[in-house]
């Protein structure tokens, strides 16, 4: 009698594990540290890390299978650079003086899951109103699906900057941002300001050097900092735990922005051979946003849908991006994915493989570029970017090995966060 009973204890443990244990058969792998693909493996998950990764197909009895062998299988992919509160359209501009922050929250639910849907389980968030923050808190505690985020809050400018909140606005309502509204115009103003950041629960810096294209001022690339605020900002940053981007798009304020101590450079239009140097000196990376600047060349050449100052920057700045990339990674400088998506669609993230490949970064590279690179400068690559025992299981498939057909980054089939499938 007890040795059957011990028996059915056993059994009955055994069962329990089984059941706490998701086992992932997968076709293929992406292994992103080796930059190979693997052949017939399967993922051991329990909760939200993955506990081995094993050669051949491993199907205990009564074990919860998720069947990947006919997909690839890698990483949840990383995008440094989205902006979740917002979708660009042609009422944009009037819209922030009709919509208030519950109208931004509630949007911005949406495109989360959409972003998540769509493979990237992880996102830096760029900037917007400061809803973001609150938006991170409610996907980290569970009360409603989206990508791990890491945010800047809202954007540090200059007065008349690419991120002053009040540019194109009637002059009676201009007022007079500082520094707690993201706006600086010294060193002091700059220090307050990154504290204001922090304050607000922010986890990383943006400021933005130069002038932009959907901003409603004239110059798209002009620099907006001295070199000595841009430092002041990075020290603070840096006492605070928080690294720097800084949007840029002219050759000068990219310098300053660099040489100040800034980690990653947005978009990059205009840069020269010297801060591609300085880039490679500074270890600081490039963030392209390649998709971001094809889509508002296409979308200025329809009428109304920007603002008639947009219309030539958008025009002059969109053709650029591509190329500057292509130049930059043939130069050795850091490349870390990301696509400015808010400014364009959300969901439609993965086009930016496609037009990464187009320069002449292989694809395997770009994978990752948006895996490993990116979750070593968030400071998280012991826990993502790769499928490896011990790490945080976001795991996502396509149905194509993309290192041949690279479009199949657009079409994610299966996505797993930390454990938990939400596209199957």
């Amino acid at each position: 009698m007890k040795k059957l009973f011990i028996l059915l204890f056993s059994l009955l443990f055994i069962q329990n594990i089984l059941s706490q244990t998701t086992y992932i058969l997968c076709g293929k792998l992406v292994d992103t540290k080796s930059g190979k693909i693997e052949s017939k493996k399967t993922i051991l998950v329990e909760k939200t890390k993955i506990i081995d990764v094993m050669d051949g197909y491993i199907m205990p009895k009564g074990a919860n299978l998720i069947d990947l062998r006919d997909n690839v299988v890698m990483p949840g992919l990383i995008d440094m650079h989205v902006h979740l509160e917002m979708e660009y359209d042609n009422k944009t501009q009037i819209r922030k003086y009709i919509t208030d922050e519950a109208d931004i929250a509630y949007n911005s639910v949406k495109f989360a899951e959409t972003t998540l849907l769509n493979g990237f389980t992880t996102v830096r968030d760029l900037g917007g109103t400061g809803v973001n923050i609150s938006l991170r808190n409610a996907i980290n505690s569970g009360k409603i699906p989206g990508p791990r985020v890491f945010t800047a809050g809202k954007s540090i400018a200059t007065t008349g900057g690419h991120a002053d909140p009040t540019n194109g606005s009637n002059r009676k309502l201009i007022g007079n941002p500082g520094p707690k509204e993201g706006v600086v115009n010294s060193v002091e103003d700059a220090k307050k300001a990154v504290r204001q950041r922090y304050k607000n629960g922010a986890d990383c810096i943006k400021i933005t050097a130069t002038g932009g294209v959907l901003s409603v001022a004239k110059s798209g690339d002009n620099p907006q900092f001295t070199i000595e605020e841009v430092k002041a900002i990075c020290d603070m940053a840096k006492d605070y735990g928080m690294h720097v981007a800084a949007h840029a798009h002219g050759d000068v304020g990219m310098q300053r922005a660099i040489i100040g101590g800034v980690k990653t450079i947005e978009h990059g239009t205009y840069m020269s051979d010297k801060t591609m140097d300085l880039m490679i000196k500074h270890d600081a990376y490039l963030v392209p946003t390649i998709t971001a600047g094809k889509e508002v060349a296409e979308k200025a050449k329809v009428k109304g849908f920007y603002p008639e100052i947009v219309v030539p920057k958008a025009l002059a700045v969109g053709p650029q991006i591509q190329g500057t990339f292509g130049r930059a990674y043939k130069k050795g400088v850091g490349i870390a994915f990301g696509t400015d998506a808010g400014v364009f669609k959300h969901g439609v993230n993965g086009k930016e493989f496609g037009f990464m490949v187009e320069a002449g970064m292989p694809a395997i590279e770009t994978l990752q570029s948006a895996t490993i690179t990116n979750a070593m400068l968030l400071k998280m690559d012991d826990e993502i970017g790769q499928i490896k025992k011990g790490f945080i299981a976001d795991i996502i498939a396509v149905n194509d090995d993309p290192t041949k057909k690279i479009e199949t980054m657009e079409n994610v089939v299966f996505v797993m966060k930390e454990g938990k499938v939400y596209k199957k």
